[in-house]
């Protein structure tokens, strides 16, 4: 358990342990700090470093450093490995904050281009981000894209997750109920973000929105 014949070894466990330490002390800061080092110097196993320096990209941007967060996040790119999310999702989260908007907005515009719009947890990520800052068109394409990603791959997990936000996109753009919207229970949209009945069977949707070119 995140030692391996004496050398603290890079695991999920270990990294868990972190993260909801972090959690119950509000100390996210500490836990970007060890994180980072562990990302660096710790050995693999089961774990790649560039997924350990993702891990440890979001706990500086939950201590509100996105400028440490960025440079962890560039690490989980050069090194390559297996990530949990593509790791220019939060690097451009990580740019929008320190103002940088062009170099994030390119790394949007690239995993737009880039076919990455089949896969729902990328799609949520993206759709996220460009909720952040306020491009609920932009937002609205990716959510919808990632409701018909699930759709496809029968994924039940982010169907619902992907439905809500986009619901609540269309709201804030005063569109009105589509097909996509009817899957959700809508009577419970209020009660939280707990799970949700969905069907795999929609109607035809409205035409997807597409994101103003930069």
């Amino acid at each position: 358990m995140g030692t391996v014949r004496g050398v603290i070894a890079l695991s999920g466990e270990l990294f868990d342990a972190i993260e909801v330490n972090a959690a119950r002390t509000g100390n996210h800061k500490r836990a970007a700090v060890r994180m980072s080092r562990l990302a660096e110097e710790a050995a693999p196993n089961g774990m790649s470093r560039a997924e350990a320096h993702m891990r440890a990209g979001e706990q500086w941007l939950l201590a509100d450093e996105p400028a440490e967060a960025a440079e962890e996040f560039r690490a989980a790119l050069a090194h390559g490995g297996q990530t949990f999310a593509d790791p220019r999702i939060q690097l451009a989260r990580a740019l929008f904050a320190l103002g940088a908007h062009d170099e994030a907005d390119a790394l949007i515009n690239e995993l737009t281009q880039g076919g990455n719009r089949d896969d729902p947890r990328t799609c949520d990520m993206v759709a996220e981000v460009l909720t952040e800052q306020g491009d609920l068109r932009g937002a609205l394409d990716w959510a919808t894209a990632g409701v018909e990603a699930c759709l496809k791959a029968g994924d039940r997990d982010e169907l619902p997750l992907l439905l809500r936000l986009r619901y609540r996109l269309r709201i804030d753009l005063g569109l009105g109920e589509d097909d996509y919207d009817r899957m959700l229970d809508t009577s419970r949209l209020s009660a939280g973000p707990g799970p949700r009945a969905a069907t795999l069977q929609p109607g035809p949707p409205s035409p997807p929105t597409q994101r103003p070119a930069p």
